[in-house]
């Protein structure tokens, strides 16, 4: 597929999947003309590494860890160095800890559209610190 239509599947402007090619994290074909092609295969890859990248994940790490998302997962890392495992460690933390923040943020929203859902104007609302929602 062209690069368009990769853009397209995936959401990702076509300057950005430039800089995934030039940062090594996708590969395209060139066809005699010179336009890029793009294996189906990319149409994942593209997602998850805009999945890890919102999760902060520099380009050099998601690069380094590609290959042990595809499937079948074999993970092998002859050049794991300290350095790279104690980042992996620090991201992952990083990401549960944002995961939690998340998580409370999802059920604080949820509670409060259930209690909006169930208000019925009794004395709550007029209380000096009741929100009001909807001008009621």
């Amino acid at each position: 597929m062209r690069i368009g239509e990769l853009s397209e599947q995936t959401g990702t402007p076509r300057r950005l999947l430039r800089y995934y090619e030039e940062q090594g994290l996708i590969v395209a074909d060139r066809s005699p003309n010179g336009y890029r092609d793009y294996d189906e295969r990319f149409v994942d890859r593209v997602l998850q590494i805009r999945g890890l990248l919102d999760a902060g994940l520099p380009t050099r790490i998601i690069k380094q860890i590609l290959p042990c998302l595809d499937k079948p997962r074999t993970i092998y890392f002859p050049d794991a160095t300290p350095e790279m495992l104690g980042t992996l460690q620090h991201e992952l933390d990083r990401m549960t800890e944002r995961i939690g923040f998340l998580t409370r943020n999802r059920d604080a929203i949820a509670e409060y559209l259930d209690a909006v859902r169930l208000y019925d104007g009794g004395p709550e609302a007029s209380s000096p610190g009741a929100c009001r929602v909807g001008g009621r």
